[in-house]
C-alpha cells in the first residue's frame, strides 16, 4: 500500500477483519492486478452470499470512509471514469439466484449476481424470455446490465430496461435494504426507486435484486439484411421502415469503411405471419436484394467490443445517442472529422432507435481530439455521446460528456442516497 495515507490503511484493515466475520474467511480476499477498475487498483474482494450480508459489508465501508466498487461479471468496469477510490470491490457473484418466476402473470424476481445467460434458460423454461439482449449475456449480470442501462436491438419493439424493471431491491450505505415497485406489471405505488438506478452505474446504491415484466418466446424468427447505396438510402429505408406497418422487433445499420452498408431487420411471428412481413418488406425496400442473414447478426454491436479488445491493439468504443432521423448526418460528420485526423478509422453499428456505438482505430490523442468535435456536434442535435471503452492506452478526458442542467438535481440525489461518496466515487457523469 506505498503512497496510501496511514489512516486509510488502518480503516481499511478495521474493514477487512470485520467483513470476514460477516461473510466468513473464505469470501475475502486480497486484490490481484485482474480486479483493477479502469486502471485504479482495489485492496480487497468481498463476496457476500445474500443481501443482508451485502448491506453489513457496504455499511462497515462507508463507516470506515474505504470507496466501494460493486462488481457483477466484470463485462463493464472499465465504462465510465476511472474512479477517485477503489478500495473495496463488492462482488454479486454468490447473489445468483431467480428467486421466482410468476410466468403465469409474467414476471420474474431475480437476484442481482444472477447472469442474463442463466435467466434467460430458466424463463424459457416456461416459453417465456426477458426481451434484452444486452452485451456478454453468458457473463453480464442483472445488476451490472441494470447500472450501466445496457440494451440492444430489441429495444426497438419492446422498450429500455426502464420499460422492463417494475420492482428492486437496493443496498443503501448507510445499511438499508430499501425495496421499491412489485410483483405485478400495473404496481405504481411508491417512488420509482427501479427507473432512478437503472443506468446510474452503482452510485445510488447496490442492487442486490430486481423484478421484471416478461415477454413470450417468439413462435418462429427471421433476420434479413440488405445493402444500401449510400447513407441517404441507408436513413430513409431505416424511417420508410418505421413509418411503416411492419411488425419488426429490431432494425440496424452497420457502417464500415470501404465496406458496403448494411441494413438488417428481425421479424418475430409465426411462418404465416413471417412470410407477410416480408412481403411487405420488399415493397419498401423495391431495388434492394433482400438475404437471410441469421441470428448472428444481431451481435455486431458486440463484435465492435470484442474486436475491438482482440489482440495488443484493445481500441476505444463510444456509445453515441442521436435522433433516428440523424443516423446519417451524425456518421458522415464522423467519416468527416476522422478525415481530418489520419491515420483514424472506425466502423459502427446504430439501431433505428438512434442508439449505437462506434470503435475508434487510432491513437489516442487523434481520438481525444476527435471527440469533444463529435460531441459538440451531436449535442447540439440532442444526442450524446459516452466513451464506453477507453482502450488500452486509456483515452483521455470525462467519459460522459455535458450533463446539461440536470447535474444539481442529480447531485442532489447521489447526496440523499450516498452523501459520503462511498459507492464508485468519480465513475458518473460530473465526477460523482
Amino acid at each position: 500500500m506505498d503512497g496510501v495515507p496511514s489512516a486509510i490503511v488502518t480503516h481499511h484493515a478495521a474493514f477487512a477483519e470485520a467483513a470476514r466475520v460477516i461473510v466468513s474467511n473464505q469470501f475475502v480476499r486480497a486484490a490481484s492486478a485482474s480486479d483493477a477498475v479502469a486502471g485504479v487498483h482495489p485492496q480487497t474482494i468481498v463476496e457476500p452470499g445474500d443481501e443482508q450480508e451485502l448491506a453489513a459489508v457496504l455499511k462497515l465501508a462507508n463507516d470506515e470512509g474505504l470507496g466501494v466498487v460493486p462488481r457483477g461479471g466484470g463485462t463493464k468496469l472499465g465504462w465510465g471514469n476511472p474512479p477517485k477510490r477503489a478500495d473495496v470491490v463488492l462482488s454479486t457473484a454468490r447473489l445468483n439466484r431467480v428467486l421466482e418466476h410468476a410466468w403465469a402473470d409474467l414476471t420474474v424476481t431475480v437476484e442481482s449476481g444472477c447472469t442474463i445467460q442463466n435467466l434467460q434458460d430458466a424463463l424459457a423454461r416456461q416459453g417465456q424470455r426477458l426481451a434484452l439482449d444486452p452485451l456478454w449475456p453468458r457473463h453480464a449480470t442483472v445488476g451490472g446490465v441494470l447500472a450501466t442501462n445496457d440494451s440492444g436491438a430489441l429495444r426497438l419493439r419492446f422498450g429500455a430496461l426502464r420499460d422492463l424493471i417494475i420492482g428492486v431491491t437496493l443496498a443503501l450505505p448507510d445499511g438499508t435494504l430499501a425495496k421499491s415497485g412489485g410483483k405485478v406489471v400495473k404496481n405504481v405505488a411508491g417512488y420509482d426507486l427501479p427507473k432512478l438506478v437503472t443506468g446510474a452505474l452503482g452510485t445510488l446504491g447496490v442492487i442486490t435484486r430486481a423484478v421484471f415484466r416478461l415477454h413470450p418466446l417468439p413462435k418462429d424468427t427471421r433476420t434479413l439484411s440488405c445493402v444500401a447505396g449510400n447513407l441517404d438510402d441507408a436513413q430513409r429505408l431505416l424511417l420508410a421502415i418505421q413509418d411503416s406497418q411492419l411488425a419488426h422487433s429490431a432494425l440496424q445499420l452497420r457502417y464500415a469503411e470501404n465496406a458496403a452498408l448494411q441494413l438488417d431487420i428481425l421479424f418475430e411471428a409465426t411462418e404465416t405471419g413471417l412470410a407477410a412481413q416480408i412481403e411487405k418488406l420488399q415493397t419498401i425496400v423495391v431495388a434492394a436484394k433482400l438475404t437471410d442473414s441469421g441470428p448472428e447478426i444481431w451481435k455486431s454491436r458486440q463484435a465492435l467490443y470484442d474486436d475491438a479488445n482482440s489482440g495488443e491493439a484493445h481500441l476505444p468504443v463510444a456509445k453515441i445517442s442521436v435522433l433516428p432521423s440523424c443516423i446519417a448526418k451524425t456518421l458522415k460528420l464522423l467519416a468527416r472529422i476522422s478525415v481530418n485526423l489520419r491515420p483514424i478509422h472506425f466502423c459502427a453499428v446504430l439501431q433505428a432507435t438512434g442508439l449505437g456505438c462506434v470503435r475508434f482505430e487510432g491513437s489516442p490523442a487523434s481520438v481525444a481530439a476527435l471527440l469533444p468535435v463529435l460531441r459538440a456536434e451531436v449535442e447540439r442535435d440532442g444526442g450524446s455521446v459516452v466513451i464506453a471503452d477507453r482502450g488500452a492506452a486509456l483515452v483521455p478526458g470525462d467519459a460522459w460528456g455535458s450533463p446539461g442542467d440536470a447535474l444539481p438535481l442529480m447531485r442532489s440525489i447521489k447526496q440523499q442516497f450516498d452523501p459520503k461518496a462511498t459507492l464508485n466515487p468519480g465513475r458518473f457523469v460530473g465526477g460523482m
